[in-house]
């Protein structure tokens, strides 16, 4: 079959690949998207239980991870959260906000994939599906694609936009790290991000009967001094936000924010009480609830199941009045400088990110494009810029999308 000769190929009808062909479609560009996916974003269908917690109020570098966070400042800064907020609105799509700057659509995600498609079409964008690149090459100052409907073509940009290796289930590869791996790229380690994290089974024994019980912590994490290159600063990092005990250990959203700066071996903090000094609050009630039982004194504060899993794993029975010193440090410690290490993470099966990818010092922050592959461009989740949960991975997503759009 001949070639068919385009402007513009992108790999990768998620929300960056869409994004990045509206631009380009809207500057008379011939473009293309192709995707073995047999429907596009799919990941922003299955987002926010189905409502897409689509861009974040707070977005800016502060909340991404990478060895050179700093890098994403350029495009959020040229296509911030206000612009992606305005064209929901101008789509007519309700939206609302939820905790910490979140927003989600009052409806159906479907709504923000329809719009996208939508603008595709109007932008003459032609959306391929079920069609995956069989063979990549140079061809002049251009590329070639050899596809898996047996066409080829040839074009003068190529935007890498397929994402990481998470949630493997609805397709995800590592297509983009080999393909830029081919051209010549540095690609960072790549982990999963995102995600809960797993416990040995003497932690599962104790705790896994709470699985199901949410609570409000304050989850931390120390990073130790490292090389330039890990992509995570020194320090501590913390979250509060909501913790939820599974089967295998730990979730909820300040467990899988922790688990973007957590590696094994090391530990993580959780304070049950965030705010209160544990201590302090116990010898408070002491003068009128000495009486009551440990268990009925920490309901008070945490999930009465939990309350009762606590006073037994601690060994404290009778009544508030009874307990020492020492038992009261013991538990104050337990509330609020619980200190446990994971084991591992659940994986890429249900992590919602892909932590590393494509050096961002292989690009152009303005542009993303590649500096030493001209028309060959990175953007989203492929690149070494990972956001927190909350919107921040989408925001990434537009923002990087928008800024290869302009110039591919």
């Amino acid at each position: 079959m001949p070639s068919t000769d385009i402007d513009v190929l992108i790999v990768g009808a998620g929300a960056a690949g869409m994004m990045a062909a509206i631009e380009a479609g809207r500057r008379g560009r011939r473009v293309r998207v192709i995707d073995h996916a047999r429907a596009p974003g799919e990941k922003i269908r299955i987002s926010g239980g189905g409502r897409c917690n689509f861009t974040n109020l707070g977005c800016g570098p502060h909340a991404f991870l990478g060895e050179n966070p700093r890098f994403a400042t350029s495009a959020l800064k040229r296509f911030t959260q206000q612009d992606f907020i305005k064209r929901v609105d101008q789509a007519g799509i309700a939206w609302h906000e939820k905790t910490l700057g979140q927003l989600f659509c009052d409806d159906s995600a479907k709504l923000i994939i329809r719009m996208l498609t939508d603008q595709m079409r109007e932008a003459g964008v032609t959306l391929s599906l079920g069609v995956s690149v069989d063979r990549l090459s140079r061809a002049g100052e251009g590329f070639e694609a050899a596809l898996s409907d047996g066409s080829s073509l040839r074009c003068a940009s190529l935007i890498l936009a397929t994402g990481g290796k998470s949630i493997p289930k609805m397709g995800a590869t590592g297509w983009a790290y080999d393909t830029a791996r081919a051209f010549g790229l540095r690609v960072t380690d790549t982990r999963p991000a995102l995600v809960p994290l797993t416990f040995e089974p003497g932690f599962l024994e104790t705790w896994s009967e709470l699985a199901g019980v949410a609570v409000e912590a304050d989850v931390s994490h120390q990073t130790p001094k490292l090389a330039p290159r890990s992509g995570r600063a020194s320090g501590t990092t913390r979250f509060r936000e909501g913790l939820l005990f599974t089967h295998r250990g730990l979730s909820g959203p300040s467990i899988l924010q922790i688990s973007s700066y957590w590696r094994e071996g090391e530990a993580i903090t959780v304070d049950l009480m965030p705010g209160t000094p544990a201590l302090d609050w116990l010898k408070g009630l002491k003068p009128t609830d000495g009486r009551k039982n440990v268990s009925t004194v920490l309901g008070r504060a945490l999930p009465q199941r939990m309350a009762d899993r606590t006073a037994r794993y601690l060994g404290l029975t009778g009544n508030l009045a009874d307990l020492s010193d020492k038992a009261l440090g013991r538990l104050a410690d337990q509330l609020n400088r619980w200190t446990i290490t994971p084991v591992g993470s659940e994986g890429y099966r249900t992590a919602e990110v892909t932590l590393g990818g494509v050096d961002t010092a292989e690009l152009d922050q303005a542009t993303m494009a590649v500096r030493r592959v001209p028309g060959l461009y990175v953007i989203g989740e492929a690149v070494d810029i990972t956001g927190w949960l909350g919107g921040y991975n989408f925001q990434w997503a537009w923002s990087s999308g928008w800024a290869a759009g302009q110039v591919a």
